[in-house]
């Protein structure tokens, strides 16, 4: 059940936080308060799903948190770091290493191979990979025999597992997934969220994932509700109709994307996630 939010993340242990965290789109009448002060943390080494309405401000707070937009007000630390106070050269060096991206366009260079775009970053950042860290990044997400391909050559969960293995290889902070499985069928989204899931697991990644689906989000250890820009709960260790409740709370269930009862999507669901 969706539980009244607090902030028991340890600033010590937060991977990334925000405090007072707002962002106003426009001017006067015209205005939209996207985020209205907005206290959260993520905890290292978790997975969390960031869920709310369309309009909630889930987007605007992980682009914000991501160092991707400029917050109207308040703060945002990557760890002691406090990103909202860098100029935008000091932003862009920071995010080449410890921040990772995985997109719902999985945004590849179509004119380089896989491995190319896997190393891409980290040449813009001036750095090398770790041999004896892409070696079995490149082989858990089962694209050894791919890296001579080019986006095109590539299905779409393998594009998104080339995007996943870009986003790990530097080892950075927060690996931020923005609807990761949006333009993947069932079986290569089930796929790409379980390789997410094993990062953190085994690795132990950071990623916070905004997603609509609630299959996605019952992938995550925890679930933080957005509704008008403020949080408006949390659930831990989520189940599909935990999510489902939730957003049926927060808007008409007509608006929730899925129009399939909670037991039907369960029993889509891979055994070790019901």
């Amino acid at each position: 059940m969706s539980q009244p939010h607090s902030h028991s993340d340890s600033v010590v242990t937060a991977a990334v936080r925000s405090s007072g965290l707002s962002k106003v789109y426009g001017q006067g009448e015209a205005s939209v308060h996207a985020l209205a002060d907005v206290d959260i943390a993520f905890a290292r080494g978790a997975f969390t799903a960031i869920m709310g309405p369309s309009g909630s401000g889930k987007s605007t707070l992980m682009h914000c948190l991501a160092g991707l937009d400029n917050p109207t007000g308040g703060q945002v630390w990557l760890g002691d770091t406090e990103i909202s106070a860098l100029g935008d050269g000091e932003l862009t060096r920071l995010g080449r290493v410890r921040i990772g991206f995985v997109f719902q366009s999985f945004n590849l260079l179509p004119v380089l191979d896989a491995l190319a775009n896997i190393l891409l970053p980290m040449q813009l950042a001036g750095t090398k990979p770790d041999p004896g860290w892409l070696q079995p990044v490149v082989s858990r997400l089962g694209l050894a025999d791919r890296l001579t391909h080019r986006p095109h050559e590539l299905s779409g969960g393998q594009q998104q597992r080339v995007a996943i293995a870009r986003a790990l290889l530097p080892r950075p902070d927060v690996i931020f997934a923005d609807e990761p499985t949006g333009n993947l069928d069932s079986r290569s989204g089930a796929e790409v969220l379980a390789l997410l899931r094993s990062s953190v697991r085994e690795t132990g990644q950071t990623v916070v994932m905004v997603t609509h689906d609630p299959i996605a989000a019952a992938y995550a250890d925890r679930v933080v509700l957005l509704a008008d820009g403020s949080v408006a709960g949390e659930i831990s260790s989520p189940t599909v109709d935990d999510v489902i409740d939730a957003l049926k709370a927060l808007e008409p269930a007509s608006a929730l994307g899925t129009s399939l009862p909670a037991g039907q999507l369960v029993a889509q669901l891979p055994i070790g996630v019901r």
